[in-house]
């Protein structure tokens, strides 16, 4: 428990603490790695050039400082943020190190004095402590999973799959030639690569992109523009490699009862988490809404697979938006509608106060997902989504 000398200390000064802005985090990496060159081996370098790393370590302490009396509140992202920790192998020592050069990093900006550090110190460790406590859960449960195991594991790429311009398919299994944990649809895997080619090892994690198999687990993953794994995994990975693979991981996951009638909503390479979903609902007892947005047919990925499945399975319907359709794309055939998603060409089959609604993509699109379904009544608790990266807020 915080002392509530320490909560008070914590409330009073955490607009101080707020006011310096994106200039704590930024003193506290470089620090951080300039201390510790080690953590750039587990830390995605790519979010720290583009700032998205330190937006989300800002906002978390911001978050916990103003609820550190209420931490009940804050449960839910301290779930993700654990499940995050696990597929990245974050260890208790590490806690250590980041507590250090967060409190010194307090003090060099501030100055607060000794009585502030302490209380700093004191709030940090306690919520160390709950997620030290959490992802040692985890690690346990992912060890003492039929075909689980704790820490990386090798796999070896038995298929790779191109599945439109931008997405490819990778297809791994493990090279003890063992069974694979099972996991929730939705949820992803952490792969560590150490090419040579690279400066640091790097780590990524990517959605499961079908229901759980026995032996293998697939992912599918967009080449991104001057991305440095996406781009290696397109251009240099081949069948026969291998690389070192984390447990599956994540808080967003399909998690309803059979006869909840459920919406799959994704953008792009968003489509990676609800696929899998949509592959373990097709013996679903209530409907189940396919909804996808992208570019045009040549970004449209599994498009066969997804109508083959909504022709055979009688409560799975598919709906698909092209926002710039190519001339060889035909109308109701190949794509449903033109421009951005619009939920109102399909609210028919959306007012339903059971439905639950999944969607993932990129931010923009899934704040403009969200605002639709809160103006067409859907509750907050019927509404789950997963950002690609550090965590947004919709």
């Amino acid at each position: 428990m915080i002392s509530q000398q320490t909560i008070d200390i914590v409330k009073a000064t955490a607009p101080v603490v707020a006011a310096t802005g994106p200039k704590l985090t930024a003193h506290f990496y470089e620090r951080m790695f300039s201390h510790n060159p080690e953590l750039k081996d587990i830390f995605n370098m790519s979010n720290q050039r583009n700032g998205d790393q330190r937006e989300a370590l800002f906002n978390a302490i911001c978050a916990y400082a103003n609820n550190i009396d209420n931490l009940a509140t804050l449960l839910p992202a301290v779930e993700k943020i654990a499940h995050k920790h696990t597929s990245f192998m974050i260890t208790a020592e590490q806690y250590q190190i980041v507590g250090g050069h967060l409190l010194a990093t307090i003090d060099e900006l501030l100055s607060p004095g000794q009585e502030v550090l302490d209380a700093w110190g004191e709030a940090y460790g306690v919520l160390a402590n709950v997620f030290i406590t959490r992802e040692e859960a985890i690690y346990q449960e992912n060890e003492e999973k039929t075909g689980g195991w704790r820490g990386t594991r090798e796999f070896t790429l038995i298929e790779k799959t191109q599945e439109s311009d931008a997405i490819t398919s990778f297809t791994f299994k493990p090279a003890d030639g063992g069974t694979v944990s099972n996991f929730k649809p939705g949820q992803y895997l952490g792969i560590y690569l150490t090419p040579d080619a690279f400066e640091f090892q790097e780590i990524r994690q990517y959605s499961l992109s079908s229901a759980p198999r026995t032996n293998n687990y697939r992912i599918s993953v967009k080449r991104e523009e001057g991305g440095k794994v996406s781009n290696y995994l397109h251009n240099e990975l081949t069948v026969g490699d291998t690389v070192q693979l984390a447990a599956p991981a994540g808080d967003f996951f399909l998690d309803v009862p059979a006869t909840t009638p459920v919406t799959l909503i994704s953008a792009g390479v968003g489509l990676t988490p609800t696929l899998s979903m949509l592959d373990a609902l097709t013996e679903h007892q209530a409907s189940v809404h396919w909804l996808h947005a992208t570019e045009n047919g040549s970004h449209h990925a599994f498009k066969d697979y997804v109508n083959t499945l909504a022709d055979k399975y009688d409560h799975i319907s598919a709906t698909t938006w092209y926002r710039e359709p190519l001339a060889t794309d035909r109308p109701a055939e190949d794509f449903d509608y033109q421009g951005m998603i619009d939920l109102n060409a399909v609210a028919s089959q959306l007012i339903d106060p059971a439905m639950h609604y999944y969607f993932c993509g990129p931010v923009g699109f899934m704040q403009h997902v969200a605002k639709q379904l809160i103006e067409l009544g859907v509750q907050e608790d019927n509404i789950h989504y997963e950002c690609f990266g550090p965590h947004k807020v919709l």
